[in-house]
Order: C-alpha cells, then structure tokens, then sequence
C-alpha cells in the first residue's frame, strides 16, 4: 500500500473531523446526521493517520508531492 496522501490533504481531513467532533459535542449536530458525520470523521482521521485514501487509488490520485530523483 503506497501513501497517496500529501500533508496538506493529511492536516485538511484532520481539520475536518475535528470541526465534525466539535459540532456533535457541542449539539450543533444530532441524530442520523451526526453518526453518519461521526463515522466520515472517524475514516478521515484513520485515512490521515496511515496515509493512503483508498478512493485516490482507482483513479491513481496521489496529492503527495513528487520526489527529486
């Protein structure tokens, strides 16, 4: 599995689930709508943690930046 995720991307889907966690703590938020939000944050933050978006993937997306050879 090759990391396709680049540390903007990373920071930006941490930032939203925090944002997402905010919301639901603070009530903003509620019922069906939260938990599904709750489980899109939970897999931003799994994503962000190991790297790779599995959806970047068939479409051969990679926001990582190239590497000098």
């Amino acid at each position: 599995m090759n990391k396709n995720m680049g540390k903007a991307d990373r920071i930006l889907r941490i930032l939203l689930a925090v944002v997402v966690a905010i919301l639901y703590f603070t009530e903003a938020i509620s019922g069906t709508a939260a938990i599904i939000l709750l489980i899109l944050a939970g897999i931003l933050i799994l994503t962000s943690f190991v790297g790779f978006c599995p959806l970047y993937a068939p479409f051969k997306i990679s926001t990582r930046k190239k590497q000098a050879s």
